[in-house]
């Protein structure tokens, strides 16, 4: 009896199991390979990227800021309704000393009350518009400077990972070149052909060449990550890059955009800053705008629902109202001379930002063209690097050179390779950072 209750528990359990997995308590999803292209990249990440979603909420918000500012030069229309009651409250009037007193009895009273105030002048109202619209803009330019920004960064994610990669695939084929040749090398020290020193050192080169693998391995993991953060993606998902390297150099390495002017217009930086002297400007007049008076419309209707025995108010009232500041202890004046100040700081900012983005521009324009000539430079390095290591591995296949050659011949190719990449990336952001300066991306 024992075993058959075992078994039917199993069984249960088994059931419960199947269950509760079909039931989508304990969902398995399987995630789906995005394959992306450089351009796709570009704009999933304009899409997706979370600091340009709070950015489009800035934009958002400033918005209605103006919406709120343009309210307060609309009709504001309040309505009250209201109760008392004085408790059975009385007055004496006496009119004549000779006749006795009159007794006015408070009896409850209830009214409904509704009012329309329309501004009718102000001068920091259509001032502050200004400055609302302003600062709209300035929300607007911010959140091209981020796409601008992310945009840079997703493009330097991706050149990251695709270099790393081909530095991947170079270590791989080079370490099994060095697998062979070890070998073949351990095969002939053991028939004592050769020294086993030689096969020593093959398996110090092989190891090296292992590390070296596994470093950039990591290396390569890191790029997907910055890549997945950049597009707004969570840490698991699995990405495929489309566009080649060779593509991007073929289409991105070109010094043709050299020749052309630099606009400091184009700057989004240059922009924004234009931006905020134009507020700093708005700012002096909403200073000066606190010396002029205010004119409020009011109209007001008043409907009584339990009269008092003695009521002499008007139902309808309509009036003006005039506010004129006087004095105000200096505070005005100095207001005003402090936005007077900060609008100097913002015209001398503007003056220095124009001096350093053209200052800025020539430096990456000259970077460039020397990261240009270090690349060609480099890509006659691999090529001489390559050439040698094909004759080494010749010679010390035909016992005219020893492994320890090899090995400096090995080391030499793999540095020429590394050395190559690395001018490229550089020139890559080199481009990069011309093409932001003149928000050409």
């Amino acid at each position: 009896m024992k075993t058959k209750r075992l078994i039917i528990k199993r069984i249960l359990s088994k059931i419960f199991l199947v269950t509760f997995l079909s039931s989508g308590i304990i969902p398995v999803h399987a995630q789906k390979t995005l394959i992306l292209s450089l351009d796709s990249a570009i704009n999933y990440a304009i899409d997706h990227n979370r600091k340009l979603i709070n950015s489009r909420f800035a934009v958002d918000e400033s918005a209605q800021q103006i919406k709120a500012s343009i309210a307060r030069g609309l009709p504001q229309a309040n309505a009250t309704l209201d109760y008392t009651n004085y408790l059975g409250a009385e007055a004496q009037l006496q009119m004549n000393p000779s006749a006795p007193p009159i007794t006015i009895q408070f009896n409850p009273t209830s009214n409904f009350r509704a009012s329309v105030n329309q501004l009718v002048f102000s001068g920091s109202y259509y001032v502050g518009l200004k400055l609302a619209r302003l600062a709209n803009k300035v929300s607007e330019q911010n959140y091209q400077k981020d796409i601008l920004d992310v945009k840079e960064q997703t493009i330097q994610a991706y050149y990251m990972i695709l270099i790393t990669q081909k530095l991947i695939d170079i270590l791989k084929e080079n370490r099994t070149n060095s697998q062979i040749t070890y070998k073949k090398t351990k095969d002939l020290a053991n028939a004592g052909v050769i020294e086993k020193t030689d096969a020593k050192k093959l398996s110090v080169m092989v190891a090296s060449i292992d590390n070296a693998l596994k470093s950039t391995e990591r290396q390569l993991e890191l790029g997907y990550n910055i890549l997945r953060l950049q597009l707004g993606l969570k840490p698991g998902q699995t990405i495929t890059l489309s566009t080649g390297l060779a593509d991007i150099q073929q289409k991105y390495i070109q010094p043709a955009f050299l020749t052309n002017n630099f606009n400091i217009r184009n700057n989004l930086d240059y922009q924004l800053a234009l931006l905020q002297n134009q507020m700093a400007e708005k700012q002096v007049l909403l200073k000066k705008s606190s010396y002029l008076p205010t004119i409020v419309a009011t109209y007001a209707y008043t409907k009584k629902i339990k009269k008092p025995l003695f009521d002499i108010t008007p139902k309808n009232m309509i009036g003006l109202t005039l506010s004129i500041p006087i004095l105000s202890g200096g505070q005005r004046l100095a207001e005003v001379k402090q936005a007077k100040i900060n609008y100097d700081i913002a015209r001398n900012t503007k003056a220095l930002l124009t001096d350093q983005l053209t200052m800025t521009e020539k430096q990456l324009r000259y970077n460039y063209d020397n990261l240009l000539e270090q690349f060609e430079s480099q890509k006659m390095n691999v090529n001489v690097a390559k050439d040698v290591l094909d004759h080494m591995n010749l010679k010390y296949k035909q016992g005219l050179v020893s492994s320890l050659d090899l090995t400096s011949a090995n080391n030499d190719y793999l540095t020429a390779q590394s050395n190559y990449y690395s001018a490229m990336i550089k020139l890559l952001n080199a481009e990069l950072a011309l093409l932001k300066i003149n928000n050409n991306l």
